[in-house]
Formats: C-alpha cells, sequence, structure tokens
C-alpha cells in the first residue's frame, strides 16, 4: 500500500494570532452591519415628515467630506424625545421670534478698544460681573478689536433674523458638510452660516469649492464668512471660540442659535431641534452631556494626558484657580444639573439674559485660560446667577440628531494640534511645576478637598 500524503493545513491558518484576528474582524464587521441596518431603538421619535431629499451641494471626490465618520457609542437608550409636526413646529417658531416681548433686550456690553479682542478679563476681574442683578451695568463681552469680516457679511449677519445655524473651521481643520433632514421651508427662513481663515479658504479654492475673485461665498446651505485671522488671536483655536461662544453679538437680531462644530453634520432639522430640545423644555440653553465624564477634574486630567493643551501647568493653574473661587465637583445638590461636563460640539440657545450672560463669561475665561471649554463650563455656570435653565440631555440623543467625524489628517497651516501649538510652541508637553502643588514638602493645592469629595474620601 502506498503512504497516505498527510492533509496539509493552509499557511494562512498555521498563525493562531492570524485565526483570532480574522475571527475579530469577522465578527466586528457582522455586529457593524447588522446595527447599522437595525432601525434606531432610541433618540428622537419623527412624526410623518417630508425632509428635502435632493443634494444641497455636490463635492468632487477629492475632497472626501464623508471620510472617517466616528462610530456610534450607543448600546440602549434611556432617553427618547419626540419631535413635533414640521408644520406645527414653523408656525410656532415663527411667531415666538416675531414676538419681541419674549427676546427683551436685556444686556449692555462694554465698549472700548484693547489688544486683545476680549478685552484680557481674567477670572479676578470678571468674577465681579458673575452676580448679574443690575442691568445698567456694561458687561464684558468681546468685541475689544474689530470682527475682522466683510461689510456684506456683516450686513447679511444682522439681517439674519429667527434662528441662525453657526460653525466654524480655523487652520482648515474640518470639513464643511451639508446638514440633512432639513424641511421644505427651513432654508427659506433658517439662517446658516461657516467662519473660516485664510488658510481654509485655501483649501476650499484648491478643491474648487470656491473662486478667489468672488465677493461672495457660498457653499450648499453654508454662506462662507471669511475672517482676517491675523488681527485676532495665534491660536485658530481661539478665533473658533468667538462664534461659539459670542454668537449672540454676531448675529444681534437673531432669537435661536444652533452652534455646529465643523468634525459634525446636522441630520435634523434645526427648527425641530430648537422646539424639542429648548422651546418645549422651556430653557435656555441645551448641551449633550459628555459620554464618559461628570466631574470638571476628570476633563481636566484627560486633557493632559491626552495633549489636548500641552500646557500643563496652565492647566493646573486653571483648576487651582477655580477651587479657589468656589468649584466643586458634581453631587446630587446641583441638581437638576445632571453633569458638570458637556460634549460642547453641539448648543442649542434661546438668546436672552441668562444664555446670553453665561457665553459672555465663559468667553471671558477661555481667553484668560485656554479654548478647552468644558474646563470652565461648570464653573461659569455655578456661579453666575441668574441661574442658567439647562438642558443637559444624553447623549443617545446627540447620537441620533449629527453625525461625528474625524478632524481632517492632512491640512496647512500653524502646526498640527489645534490648542496645544502655542501652549507648546513646539518643545512638547510642558509639565506642571511641583512648586504649584508642594511646599515644605506638604500638599497646598486648593483642589484638595475637591479631590476628596470626588473619589469618595
Amino acid at each position: 500500500m502506498g503512504k497516505t500524503t498527510p492533509c496539509k493545513i493552509p499557511l494562512l491558518f498555521q498563525s493562531k494570532l492570524l485565526c483570532f484576528s480574522l475571527l475579530y474582524l469577522a465578527s466586528t464587521l457582522f455586529f457593524a452591519l447588522r446595527n447599522s441596518l437595525s432601525p434606531s431603538q432610541c433618540g428622537f421619535k419623527d412624526p410623518p415628515f417630508d425632509p428635502i431629499q435632493t443634494p444641497l451641494f455636490t463635492y468632487p471626490h477629492s475632497y472626501g467630506e464623508h471620510k472617517y465618520a466616528l462610530p456610534a457609542r450607543r448600546s440602549s437608550c434611556s432617553s427618547s424625545v419626540l419631535f413635533s409636526d414640521y408644520k406645527v413646529v414653523f408656525k410656532e417658531i415663527q411667531d415666538l421670534c416675531g414676538n419681541s416681548s419674549a427676546f427683551p433686550p436685556v444686556l449692555k456690553y462694554m465698549q472700548g478698544n484693547a489688544d486683545s479682542f476680549g478685552g484680557h478679563f481674567g477670572t479676578k476681574k470678571s468674577i465681579a460681573y458673575f452676580d448679574h442683578q443690575n442691568n445698567s451695568l456694561d458687561l464684558p463681552c468681546g468685541f475689544f478689536k474689530k470682527f475682522p469680516i466683510s461689510d456684506s457679511d456683516r450686513t447679511a449677519m444682522e439681517n439674519c433674523h429667527g434662528v441662525v445655524v453657526v460653525s466654524a473651521i480655523f487652520n482648515n481643520h474640518d470639513k464643511i458638510r451639508q446638514p440633512r433632514g432639513l424641511g421644505s421651508k427651513t432654508l427659506e427662513t433658517v439662517c446658516f452660516f461657516m467662519f473660516v481663515d485664510d488658510t481654509t479658504l485655501k483649501g476650499l479654492e484648491h478643491h474648487h469649492l470656491i473662486y478667489e475673485k468672488s465677493n461672495e461665498f457660498k457653499i450648499g446651505a453654508w454662506r462662507i464668512v471669511k475672517v482676517s485671522s491675523k488681527n485676532l488671536y495665534e491660536n485658530p483655536a481661539m478665533n473658533g471660540v468667538i462664534p461659539k461662544y459670542l454668537v449672540h453679538r454676531l448675529f444681534p437680531n437673531s432669537k435661536f442659535s444652533i452652534w455646529v462644530d465643523a468634525k459634525l453634520q446636522l441630520t435634523a432639522d434645526p427648527l425641530l431641534l430648537i422646539h424639542a430640545l429648548v422651546v418645549s423644555e422651556n430653557v435656555d440653553m441645551a448641551i449633550s452631556k459628555h459620554p464618559f465624564f461628570i466631574h470638571t477634574m476628570e476633563e481636566a486630567m484627560a486633557t493632559a494626558r491626552w495633549k489636548k493643551w500641552r500646557d500643563v501647568n496652565a492647566l493646573l493653574m486653571q483648576m487651582e484657580t477655580y477651587c479657589e473661587n468656589g468649584l466643586q465637583p458634581w453631587s446630587s445638590n446641583k441638581l437638576p444639573y445632571p453633569s458638570d461636563v458637556p460634549d460642547s460640539a453641539l448648543i442649542l440657545r434661546k438668546h436672552g439674559l441668562r444664555s446670553n450672560l453665561f457665553s459672555c463669561l465663559m468667553f471671558s475665561e477661555l481667553e484668560a485660560f485656554n479654548p478647552r471649554d468644558q474646563l470652565a463650563f461648570a464653573y461659569v455656570r455655578d456661579n453666575m446667577s441668574p441661574k442658567l435653565k439647562l438642558n443637559m440631555f444624553e447623549e443617545q440623543v446627540f447620537e441620533d440628531i449629527a453625525v461625528e467625524y474625524r478632524h481632517s489628517l492632512k491640512r496647512v497651516g500653524i502646526g498640527a494640534n489645534e490648542e496645544g501649538s502655542k501652549a507648546s510652541n513646539g518643545k512638547g508637553t510642558k509639565r506642571a511645576s511641583h512648586e504649584l502643588l508642594f511646599i515644605n514638602g506638604s500638599s497646598c493645592s486648593s483642589c484638595q478637598n475637591y479631590l476628596l469629595k470626588m473619589w469618595g474620601s
């Protein structure tokens, strides 16, 4: 009898590590496909609604506006929000915006000139403005320099009445993405403004999305506003804070606003969002809770750990300053605020005394320290008076109304790190000084009690 030739195992399957990797990849693809095809079980419940189906703009393939979408973290849902009928919402928002008594001019802003746009009102100076009981008191709120845009853009912004959707791209850090799910009358009544700097504008020209010789730029729903940022802040992220937090000053006649980080693509109609999250909840502002953190110090530690702001010494000084001025970790005593840390990529506002005051105070803090707005959020919210009426909605709702993308992997301009480039001066992370924490071997941190409460000690 001849010898039986043993069956050889293909070389591909001889590696256990490779086999496990292939199995993991197959299972991951299966669950991803199942989740993408399964109907959403949380977030917004839609009534019969017929949104615009045709694309608002056709991009060249080279632009890649839909690359690098991040997967949703949602596994279950504990919160569900109902959209009202679009026609009913449209009429109600129109009536609200036409009612001048619902939006009285309640704040007076400080005028003058300074060497910075915000006037350098640090924590010690600005704390005097947190308790706003006197409406005749002038409030510092930026614009100590002229905001460098064209007269035609300024006029268009002043003519925006009602609802405005605002975003910004500085240092060519993101892509312009068109909103989806818009109602039939939304583009006629809602303004969409995208602020960009010279670096971003060159990128748009490179992809032939705009032409340099034009006096006004528009890409789909978005009116593109060129900002001459050389007259503002060296840090591009700080320039983005201006339209994010001073939207009520840039658009003085708007009644509601939605800030959308450029890494997001809005997938629900702005009117429905304002109605469901702000008007129906009777609040001044709506913002998503952070998916992981509830304490400011947790966010500060993550900011240092992941090098979102490289000057760790400055982060430490910021937290010390806030602890000295009363910052406490979140507890049930802070209810109805369910968390101290938001995901500030999406902010919905009703423009009025409380939301405008909050925005002005936030801007002063961000100029004083850094543009990481999650660090100043609870400090401003908890110390200001009158108190902000706030809807901090669930992360699942956030994922139902927007798609999040990674920032552009290749871009031109100042440094690769969005906010840390100026802080590090290209020399890497700046570590915290031991002298700030210890004197003669003993802890002198103002945040010691904060940390003990946060850790339950």
